[in-house]
């Protein structure tokens, strides 16, 4: 039975061209090359006693990493994880061999560390930290800690074929193993009730890597079944909860589905994405909680405030939404994707410094906080380096009929169907901040097939466009067949046999929209297309005009710098014209993105 209808493309295939997402991609690998080894590895050097600040062994790095990394906390260590599968993603994704040479060095450093401690532990943080989680001391998470090192080693092996990082994550895995088998079921739910992170999802990525047995077991070990049980008997175990806590346990779930089959993992899956997307408002960002837990339904204009959107609940129900889609192919769950990419990932990354923002404000007046190189480490700038090295792997699937477009980011794909190559490039031809009007975006896919190919090319519909599409087949207008599971239908479908050199114009309208809080429809904001508008404001101000028509509220302005033309907006009726621009351009200056509006 096949229960994936899309796959991902091999890892390589795929080239990011210039542009934005180019341009954000390579702003966060400088940052990730920039940290030195010996930064990375000083936890866990100290932890195996291969450092330490009095000379006594080789002296503690000059200029180490502070923030989460300091070594007085408990969490310390947890980034070398995520740099770790940032740079296995990159390595796979653009055979990046100064990072490959990087990354091996220090997986040689995490095998020196387990060596140290005996031959299994590798980990940044004492293993009695375990035992007082058994015994119900309080504890900062050390599951989170160490998953973010053993899911740094999977994917070196898994996608740079590390032979040193799959023998070191197998060696640690007999010490969970030995550990969990001394807990009964009992005390196991009670040690799942303190942050697990992603250990259930690590443990089912393991067993399809190496099909060990013991493996499985913990799999099932880490299932966490209050949580699970609770959503599969519809009810709300999310409001008011720790979101990052639940949402890499349902990846858990996600990924024992597909590994066993087992229904009811699936089942979990749904029942969280319902609980989570579809039947809990979202802020227009596509974000969904205020001071990292979820917003109760339906009370979410007084949760607007300094602490919205924690970065990592973006990432990681990205992740999530990247499962969903993969497994039914319905657009939705690529519209939210975008979204959040634009409005999230984006939006909380500085354009000049890459830096991230751990939360992104959405009341009014707000001003975005950034984290430093190396003072303020935490979980979100962990999954900031993460996210910015995903791109490639999220544009394009396969399914049976043939070639699926997801996300139009300029890029350069070298796919293989049925034995032979089929090169394709998309190009923007309107950027998504382009002034042309009607409102459109536009784009140019290129295909050079070999030799004839008979098969299907999908390009998803996005769900902000204001009208039906234009499609040109080598400059001639063609009139493409429509689908979808649903009405209004997703997606553009060109069946036919593709020759040599062709070319498929695709134009998109769009429109400004406005997006009232559910709770407050008073309380408006802007979208152009996919994007979240913000306007340059220190304070709440009434915007006079109608909803329905946003463009009586706010007028499109062009600006010229350096004869380089930048899109923004301007109220139309307010005492001083307020300045609209897209979130994600927003770097130090305050700014609100809902206001209220009275008819004028």
């Amino acid at each position: 039975m096949n229960m994936i209808r899309l796959r991902p493309l091999p890892s390589g295939s795929v080239t990011l061209l210039p542009g934005l997402i180019q341009q954000r991609a390579d702003l966060n690998r400088r940052y990730v090359l920039s940290l030195k080894s010996e930064h990375l590895l000083q936890n866990h050097f100290l932890e195996a006693g291969l450092c330490g600040p009095l000379g006594r062994l080789p002296d503690w790095p000059e200029g180490g990493h502070g923030g989460w990394e300091s070594p007085t906390c408990q969490l310390r260590g947890h980034f070398l994880g995520h740099w770790l599968s940032a740079a296995a993603h990159l390595i796979a994704a653009r055979g990046d061999q100064e990072l490959k040479s990087r990354a091996d060095g220090i997986v040689a450093g995490l095998g020196r560390c387990q060596q140290a401690n005996g031959g299994e532990w590798a980990g940044s943080i004492p293993e009695k930290y375990f035992d007082w989680l058994a015994r119900g001391q309080e504890v900062w998470a050390p599951h989170y800690t160490a998953h973010k090192t053993l899911l740094g080693l999977y994917e070196m092996a898994a996608l740079t074929g590390s032979s040193q990082a799959l023998d070191i994550l197998t060696r640690w895995a007999g010490w969970f193993t030995r550990w969990t088998r001394r807990l009964t079921r009992e005390q196991m739910d009670a040690v799942l009730e303190v942050e697990t992170g992603g250990m259930m999802e690590l443990w089912a990525d393991l067993y399809e890597l190496t099909g060990r047995p013991e493996t499985l077991e913990l799999m099932a070990c880490y299932e966490r079944r209050r949580f699970f049980d609770a959503l599969l008997t519809g009810q709300d175990v999310l409001t008011n909860r720790h979101a990052n806590t639940r949402i890499p346990e349902d990846h858990g779930a996600a990924r024992a589905w597909e590994v066993t089959g087992e229904p009811r993992w699936r089942r979990v899956v749904e029942a969280f994405w319902r609980s989570a997307v579809t039947e809990r408002p979202a802020f227009c960002t596509g974000g969904q909680t205020d001071g990292e837990i979820w917003t109760p339904s339906g009370e979410m204009a007084a949760r607007l405030s300094l602490k919205n959107q924690e970065h990592c609940t973006v990432y990681n129900m990205m992740r999530l939404a990247e499962y969903l889609f993969r497994w039914t192919g319905e657009a939705p769950y690529a519209d939210y994707w975008e979204r959040n990419l634009y409005n999230g990932i984006l939006a909380q990354q500085h354009p000049d410094t890459g830096m991230v923002a751990y939360f992104l404000p959405l009341k009014a007046g707000s001003v975005k906080r950034w984290s430093t190189p190396t003072e303020t480490f935490s979980c979100c700038l962990g999954t900031m380096v993460q996210a910015h090295t995903r791109y490639e792997s999220s544009i394009y699937y396969e399914n049976d009929d043939g070639l699926v477009i997801s996300q139009f980011i300029p890029s350069r794909l070298v796919w293989r169907r049925d034995g032979m190559e089929v090169r394709v490039e998309l190009r923007l031809d309107k950027l998504l901040t382009s002034l042309d009007e009607p409102r459109r975006l536009g784009f140019t896919l290129e295909l050079d097939c070999q030799r004839p190919a008979a098969f299907a090319l999908q390009i998803r519909l996005p769900d902000w466009r204001s009208g039906p599409p234009s499609i040109a087949l080598d400059g001639s207008p063609h009139e493409p067949v429509l689908e979808g599971s649903d009405a209004p239908v997703d997606w553009i479908c060109l069946r036919r046999t593709w020759e040599g050199r062709q070319s498929v114009q695709v134009e998109i309208p769009r429109r400004l929209t406005a997006s009232p809080l559910p709770d407050a429809p008073e309380m408006v904001a802007f979208l152009d297309g996919p994007l979240v508008l913000a306007g340059l404001f220190d304070r709440e101000t009434v915007l006079e005009g109608d909803p329905e028509e946003p463009e009586s509220i706010l007028s499109l302005v062009h600006e010229l710098e350096w004869y380089r033309g930048r899109q923004g907006y301007r109220t139309r009726v307010t005492p001083h014209g307020v300045r609209f621009l897209p979130l994600f351009e927003i770097r130090d200056e305050p700014y609100a993105v809902y206001f209220p509006v009275i008819s004028g």
